[in-house]
């Protein structure tokens, strides 16, 4: 689709934000309004769209692809979606540690035990450590507490946390980031250090390079949401 728009307004309403292009309402892919939950998300969804010079890329715009999300595929199977994020607790990427070489052992226990150690803290929980791949149970009381913090996120948290768990196989960084108590950019690194580990050994080749700088890209982009999905007002 092509640019058609010269204006592009925010307004607000009782049931919440528009985002209007020459006066008409910003639709959802499923064709309802987009209300946006306060200004600043249909602020930064209003940016989006003015920027687009000539065709739409939705790529160039995640805000809008995040509220997208949330009001057409979370909102009316929420309790799914809660399921489906909580689920990342029981094989969260921060609890299974290498078997060798010590050095990997050592730089996860240091870089990993911190957000054990910090989520261990914050919903008073414990955590089974796993040496290697072969999934063990993680206690009862840690998946239902964790998986409750998850329920109590909203539409537009949830969306966020859905792409973030994916991406990082981490339920531990995305509560991290939900809670303000990450800088994105440095607990991507912290959860990728494998990948570093492998590259300081052997090496890096060119599509590794890209796949995982794409893979930064989306992560960042559904922080940022995170962080706009927080406020209120």
């Amino acid at each position: 689709m092509r640019r058609f728009w010269t204006d592009v307004i925010v307004e607000a309403g009782r049931d919440g934000y528009r985002v209007l292009l020459d006066k008409r309402t910003i639709k959802s892919p499923s064709k309802a309004d987009l209300l946006l939950p306060h200004e600043a998300m249909a602020r930064a969804v209003a940016a989006e769209w003015d920027a687009v010079e000539e065709k739409i890329d939705p790529a160039r715009m995640p805000v809008t692809g995040f509220a997208n999300a949330a009001l057409d595929r979370i909102a009316p199977d929420r309790a799914t979606f809660v399921e489906a994020i909580a689920a990342f607790g029981e094989t969260d990427l921060f609890c299974y540690h290498a078997e060798a070489p010590e050095e990997l052992i050592q730089r996860q226990r240091e870089i990993w035990g911190k957000w054990l150690a910090w989520a261990q803290s914050r919903y008073l929980v414990n955590f089974t450590v796993v040496r290697g791949i072969m999934h063990e149970k993680q206690p009862n009381a840690t998946t239902e507490r964790l998986k409750a913090a998850v329920a109590e996120l909203s539409i537009w948290q949830l969306a966020a946390a859905s792409k973030l768990t994916h991406l990082s196989g981490s339920l531990i960084a995305t509560l991290a980031l939900t809670e303000g108590e990450a800088d994105p950019a440095a607990l991507w690194h912290d959860l990728i250090l494998d990948e570093y580990w492998q590259e300081e050994k052997w090496g890096a080749d060119e599509y590794a390079i890209k796949n995982r700088r794409d893979r930064e890209a989306d992560f960042l982009n559904a922080a940022a949401f995170m962080k706009l999905a927080g406020i209120s007002e």
